[in-house]
Formats: C-alpha cells, sequence, structure tokens
C-alpha cells in the first residue's frame, strides 16, 4: 500500500528538507517550540513564498505547536498565553497552507478535577478562529495529562463534540507516545478511532523506554522497544499520512521511511 511518509524537520527550509529526504510531507515548528513569543516564519520569502513553493514543489506541510500550549490548565497565567499562542499559530499555519497544526493535549494540576481540564478545550476550540484543522496528540506521561490515557481523551473528546468548530479538531497519534503511555498498539488504532472517529495523521515513532514507562523518547525504527510489526500495523491500519519525529537528518530518516515501508 502506498502511504506518504515524511519527517519533522527544521523550519528555516523545510523544501529543501523534504526534497533531501526524497518526501512529498514535513512537519516543523513555526518558532521557539519552548516559548511565548509567538510564530516565525524563517523561510526566505516568507509565509507567501512558502506556500507557493510548497504548492508547486507538492510538499504537504504540517506544524507542530510550541510544546508549552496548555489550553488545558486551570492556572490562568498559563491557560490565557496558550489559548494567544494557538490562535497565532493556527493563523500562521493557515498563512503557508498547513494542512494542520498539531498540539499537545495539556495537563491539569494535581488536585484538579481533570473534568474542568476536558471543559477548557471544549472553550479553546470555540474560542479559536479554526481555519486549519487542529490536531491534538496523545501524550506520553504525567498523570495530570489530557490525552495520555484513553478514558482522558474520551473526555477532551466528548466535551469538544459539544463545541462550535469541532469539526476542525482531528487527532493525531503518536505511537512512542502511546507505547509509553500504557496503551496497548494492538488495537490503539482500534480504540482511538471509536472515541474520536477519525486519526488523520500517525507520529510514527519507535520507543527508547519500556511499555508504561511514561518516557517520551523516540528511538529510530528497529533501535527501541516497540514491536517492528505493532508499529508497522498501525501506520497500515490507519492508512493515513505519517510524520517520523525519529532521530537524525536525511540519510537516518530516509533508513526509517524504507524499514517502514519494508513492513507495510
Amino acid at each position: 500500500m502506498t502511504i506518504s511518509i515524511g519527517a519533522h524537520v527544521d523550519q528555516a527550509d523545510p523544501i529543501a528538507e523534504a526534497r533531501a529526504r526524497d518526501t512529498t510531507l514535513v512537519q516543523f515548528f513555526l518558532g521557539d517550540p519552548q516559548g511565548y513569543k509567538g510564530p516565525e516564519v524563517r523561510y526566505a520569502g516568507g509565509a507567501a513564498a512558502l506556500r507557493a513553493d510548497a504548492e508547486a514543489a507538492g510538499i504537504d506541510l504540517y506544524v507542530h505547536a510550541p510544546y508549552i500550549v496548555n489550553v488545558a490548565t486551570t492556572n490562568n497565567r498559563i491557560r490565557i498565553p496558550s489559548r494567544k499562542l494557538l490562535q497565532q499559530h493556527v493563523d500562521a499555519a493557515a498563512e503557508i497552507g498547513a494542512k494542520g497544526l498539531i498540539v499537545h493535549g495539556g495537563h491539569v494540576n494535581k488536585d484538579d478535577d481533570p473534568a474542568v481540564g476536558f471543559d477548557n478545550w471544549r472553550k479553546a476550540v470555540e474560542a479559536t478562529d479554526l481555519k486549519v484543522p487542529v490536531l491534538i496528540e496523545n501524550t506520553a506521561g504525567g498523570d495530570n495529562a489530557m490525552t495520555r490515557h484513553l478514558e482522558r481523551i474520551a473526555g477532551v473528546w466528548e466535551a469538544i463534540s459539544a463545541a462550535d468548530g469541532a469539526d476542525q479538531v482531528g487527532f493525531c497519534l503518536d505511537t512512542c507516545h502511546a507505547w509509553a503511555s500504557g496503551i496497548d498498539l494492538a488495537d490503539v488504532v482500534e480504540q482511538v478511532r471509536a472515541i474520536t472517529g477519525r486519526i488523520d495523521l500517525v507520529h510514527a515513532n519507535d520507543s527508547r523506554d519500556a511499555f508504561g514507562s511514561g518516557a517520551d523518547r523516540h528511538a529510530s525504527f528497529g533501535k527501541g522497544q516497540v514491536d517492528p510489526d505493532e508499529l508497522a500495523a498501525v501506520v497500515r491500519s490507519v492508512g493515513g499520512p505519517v510524520i517520523c519525529e525519529t532521530p537524525g537528518g536525511p540519510a537516518e530518516h530516509q533508513a526509517d521511511f524504507a524499514w517502514l515501508q519494508d513492513r507495510l
């Protein structure tokens, strides 16, 4: 089967990065993944040039929101700037013609009711002008995380399904995160689809650490602890676009693409 497989790359020239990997699909940050400063397009010629050049080259772009975005939290000093940052990244992703913006599920504080976090997700969806699909990603660790465990993902989904704009919210399934969080990869696709109705993107990653470890440490395919057949089965079962967030540059990524294609 033919599945588009790409990689997470440096943001300065995603077109060149895609060509170096012989792929039509890349993901990157716009700006600092750990900062509130807001997105910046580092491509020569800016957003309009990146959009035009990607279209001309037939390359699909995905943007990963900064890790610090946490729209679920009850802490106003984090939630309010997070919502602002989310909107800024949606706007910037739309300007470059991105297919989607990937956002981590975030977390609440230790003594908070998770239901408050679910409802904060609903409010964030309603407060954001979703010009591109926002793809919520499952995460690896944290006892108070919103998208680590299936029942929490279900809580988020139930809350946001009542929001205006819910049709623009999709799901990004990360294989390393699922493994590290203790979700069995054998039926993860079935389980997630039963909750969300959709999986829009796969982050295909091996895991350095053990099943259920809670550790978010990606490894190149075949060099981590995830069963190769199970990893390939997830990708096959989803049947949609794949981003590898594995270590290394073009050569390592091409080796990962080949490894995965061989098993599909």
